[in-house]
Parts: C-alpha cells; structure tokens; sequence
C-alpha cells in the first residue's frame, strides 16, 4: 500500500528565490491553501484564496511598478569588511555566501525607469540577502538615488523590506539612519516627492528612519511593520501585546501609515498619490 503514502511534503519553496518559475509547481501559504506558482505570479505574487501576500524581492516590485524597462544605478556597490567582523563565521564569508545564494550585492537596489508613463526612481530592498540588513551600502546606494532624484527632479520610491541594522557592521550600519534621513530632508526641501512602501517584514533601524519618513506611508496586508520585535516589546514591557500588534492594519490604526494597499492596486495607488503630490491631473 505504499503506492498511497506521501513521500515528501512537496515543493514549497519561495517563491521570490525562483527566477524562472517552472511549471507543475506548488506554493503554499500560511493559512494552508494551495496555489500553483505560475498562478501566483499572474495573481502579483498573492494568493488567490486567502489574499496572503507572499514576500517578494526588487525583482518581483520593479515588475509590478515599471512600466517594463528600467535602468539600474550604482548595481555593483559592495560592502567592505573594516571592522574585521568575526563570530562564529567571518562577515566576508557571509557576504560571499549572501551573493551567490541571491545573485544580488547587497540588500538594496536602485533603478529608475517608467511608471504609467512618468519618470520615477524605485529604491527596493531584498530581504534574502543578510535579512535585509542595513549597512553602508543600503545607506550610501539610497543617499545616490536621492541625489540622483534631485538632479533629474524626479520623484522616488523606497520599498522597506528588513530586519534593522547589520550588526557586523556595528556603528557604521546606525550611521545610516542618519545619513538616509538627512538626504531625504534635502529632497523635502526640494519638493520633490518621496513615497515609503512598508512589506513585511519592516523592523529595527529601518523603521527609525527612511521608512517613516515618507510623504506617503503605504503598507501592505499584513506586513510586520514595528520597531523591535514583538517578543522584545513584551520582554522589555512585562505587559500582553494587543491581538495584530505591529501589523499594517493595526499600525494604520494607530496613525504611522497612511494607507494599505493591495498589490494589485499598488502601481496605480503610488501614481495617484504623486499625481495628488504634485498637483497634476489624475491618470485612469
């Protein structure tokens, strides 16, 4: 009767680490519904059933947003090791591991391109690489894009997507909640608009800066949007949290978004708030 037993749990892997998805292929979400990946990249990357939005990469949103083509700026940025970080495995080994697991450089790419037919600079952070961690070169290649923002005067989105500061670059990584936010005070003094998109999970010194800082603070369903994690916050607190704690819905609630917008609606919801930003007529 072995014929009828389950050899294996079947293919679950995330979808964001395919770049070509084959067909025949299985994604299961959360809540434990089935959707066939070529569905749920036709779908934006949620899923049908329970409207879970799956963790996708810079790949996957300069898909969505872009009109099609786009160019990369500053791509082949890479961080360096000055502060010899070493435990349990030296920084440059994980960066080395990091790169060939994820083909990326770091955790963060910038491009500019089209957007329902205006320019706009998109800023995305991949949180396979390092966790999304923030070091110099999430700091430095976000800081060029602004002032590249400022130069062409043209308006920019960053997409958030991290677990906070890299801790092998120790205070180097907090540098750049200040650098971020200084470059963006220049682009507010420019008028020109800035757009923050939270995904899941936004945390840690991301949040402390450029996130929150934007004209408009759009979130995703169910992103993880907070500060310190939600097991730190009781730990620190003594105290329950309340039911959704840290979620977008619960963080819209309490005033630090905007709104939330499904994916589907995303490209069309950040032209309408640019369109509003800088008082142009409204695109169908």
């Amino acid at each position: 009767m072995a014929w009828f037993k389950r050899q294996s749990k079947g293919i679950q892997t995330p979808t964001e680490k395919k770049k070509d998805i084959p067909k025949g292929l299985w994604y299961k979400s959360p809540t434990g519904k089935i959707v066939d990946t070529e569905e749920l990249q036709d779908n934006f990357y949620v899923s049908p059933e329970d409207d879970y939005h799956v963790r996708i990469g810079s790949r996957e949103y300069f898909s969505i947003i872009f009109d099609g083509k786009f160019k990369e700026l500053d791509a082949n940025l890479t961080s360096k090791d000055p502060l010899k970080f070493e435990d349990n495995k030296k920084y440059t080994d994980r960066l080395k591991a990091a790169k060939n697991k994820t083909n990326l450089n770091d955790a963060i790419r910038t491009a500019v391109g089209k957007s329902m037919g205006k320019d706009i600079l998109i800023a995305c952070m991949d949180f396979s690489f390092i966790g999304g961690s923030m070091g110099s070169v999430v700091g430095e290649k976000i800081a060029r894009a602004i002032d590249y923002s400022l130069q062409k005067k043209i308006p920019i989105v960053i997409i958030s997507k991290s677990g906070g500061a890299r801790m092998m670059e120790a205070a180097i990584s907090l540098m750049q909640l200040a650098k971020t936010s200084a470059k963006l005070a220049q682009l507010s003094d420019a008028k020109i608009p800035y757009i923050s998109l939270c995904t899941d999970p936004t945390t840690g010194g991301t949040t402390a800066s450029f996130a929150m800082l934007g004209d408009v603070n759009i979130g995703e369903p169910g992103a993880l949007i907070g500060f310190a994690g939600p097991r730190v916050v009781k730990d620190t607190t003594g105290k329950d949290l309340p039911k959704g704690f840290q979620t977008a819905e619960f963080v819209l609630d309490h005033g630090f978004l905007d709104f939330i917008s499904h994916r589907k609606d995303l490209k069309k919801k950040i032209n309408l708030y640019l369109d509003l930003i800088l008082n142009k007529p409204i695109r169908e």
